[in-house]
């Protein structure tokens, strides 16, 4: 072609969760029945919404509305319905204006890092998730700048490494967080999330907040949204419906956005964003109808409840199976359904193995291990030997070697065998060289 077409940021365009499952399809024509451990959809692992909750969205399909466009930033009602929750935190206090809906987190995500200036860059945590990362590598084409969260301090920011890089790096315009945490299960607390609003104020930065398991946090632990926290700073909170409801089939996500009236770049920012969106008329409507329905039903309370204890007991169990592993690290989660799994130093080399029986799949994985990272290659060795599906550490933009369990599996006895056949093929994998 006579023009070069291709983005600048194209090969800062990754996805394991996602990646991995091209893998995995390849190995099922092997004969391999596959786990699927690599993604956070509840649904997919077996978690039924409530009936009443269907019966508000059955209501809603005989509705000719539904079906119809709806403002840019999203129905007006809703958006209200949204303001007045944040409002009643004390805090920011937001009006409907400063709510826009989105088609799910994925598409805010692309849209909030892919209308930054390309110079304007966003610090965000190690390990990351991958949307995040690779959408902020993406715009400016670069790799994306971290900072590093503790595993000895509960996957905590480190505040000091955040500061410097912030601080020695005038190209950084933003700070990004996931409160609760994905992939590590961290919640943070609303001291730590006010020093680092403290970072971005003395720097003069904006904040980006990922809330989407705001209302998934358990063991006794306490956080605060942005909103409560922001102070005077330019920032925005990303909530949705897929995780908590959960629906993540529906795609619809929102931001919150606080002090745009404060800073006129900021707004022009959130404009622009808005522009964007307009260009696509509106996101889906029929989810947007359902939210005050669902959320201001005096059922949901108790589901979001239920919800909360179900991840805690699951979280403790997993803690318990893989605390008394000895080559790994593990850290109970604290909130979100997610725990990573860290590989100690030293234990892994690329001459470990695990038995794969099929002779023609073994040379298969022998071809596909070599040259990644060892935690990818024990990712695929399990994969090929268990058919059991996970994501490897060094997928989420970090250095460090492990990889990423969920906890959504509903059948208790199959999340068993899950996580216990783990176990024992850390032990014979880091034993087999």
């Amino acid at each position: 072609m006579r023009r070069d077409i291709v983005h600048v940021g194209s090969g800062q365009l990754t996805y394991e969760i996602r990646e991995i499952v091209a893998v995995a399809r390849e190995l099922e024509t092997y004969g391999v029945t596959i786990t699927w451990e690599n993604i956070g959809d509840p649904i997919e692992k077996g978690e039924q919404l409530p009936r009443w909750v269907i019966d508000i969205f059955s209501k809603l399909v005989t509705e000719n509305k539904t079906y119809a466009y709806v403002e840019t930033q999203g129905v007006l009602a809703t958006r209200q319905f949204l303001a007045n929750i944040v409002n009643a935190r004390g805090g920011y206090q937001i009006t409907p204006d400063d709510i826009m809906f989105f088609n799910g987190l994925g598409d805010a995500v692309a849209k909030i890092f892919g209308f930054l200036k390309r110079e304007a860059r966003v610090i965000g945590p190690s390990p990351a998730y991958s949307t995040h990362s690779s959408a902020e590598a993406a715009h400016s084409g670069y790799e994306h700048v971290t900072y590093e969260l503790d595993p000895e301090n509960h996957w905590m920011p480190d505040l000091v490494d955040l500061e410097n890089k912030v601080k020695y790096n005038d190209s950084i315009a933003g700070i990004l967080l996931i409160n609760p945490d994905n992939p590590t299960g961290a919640v943070y607390p609303r001291d730590v999330l006010e020093k680092m609003v403290d970072i971005a104020r003395r720097y003069r930065l904006f904040i980006i907040c990922d809330e989407i398991y705001g209302n998934i946090v358990y063991n006794h632990n306490e956080t605060a949204p942005l909103s409560v926290v922001i102070g005077d700073v330019p920032g925005l909170a990303m909530r949705g419906i897929s995780k908590e409801l959960p629906w993540p089939g529906a795609r619809c996500g929102w931001i919150e956005v606080f002090n745009q009236d404060k800073f006129p770049m900021f707004k022009q920012y959130i404009k622009t964003i808005k522009h964007a969106k307009m260009l696509e008329v509106c996101s889906t409507s029929l989810p947007q109808y359902a939210i005050p329905l669902f959320m201001g039903d005096h059922r949901y309370p108790a589901h979001l409840d239920k919800r909360r204890k179900m991840f805690e007991a699951r979280a403790n169990e997993a803690y318990d199976i893989f605390s008394k592993v000895k080559p790994i690290f593990v850290t109970k989660p604290q909130g979100a359904f997610y725990m990573p799994i860290l590989f100690k130093d030293g234990v892994l080399n690329d001459r470990q193995t695990l038995p794969v029986e099929n002779p023609s799949l073994k040379a298969l994985i022998e071809e596909k291990v070599k040259g990644v990272e060892t935690d990818k290659r024990f990712v695929y060795y399990l994969l090929a030997s268990t058919g059991i599906c996970v994501v490897p550490l060094t997928g989420f933009c970090c250095n460090r070697k492990g990889f990423r369990i969920t906890l959504l599996e509903t059948n208790d006895e199959k999340r068993r065998w899950i996580w216990d056949t783990i176990s024992k093929s850390i032990i014979s994998y880091v034993a087999s060289a």
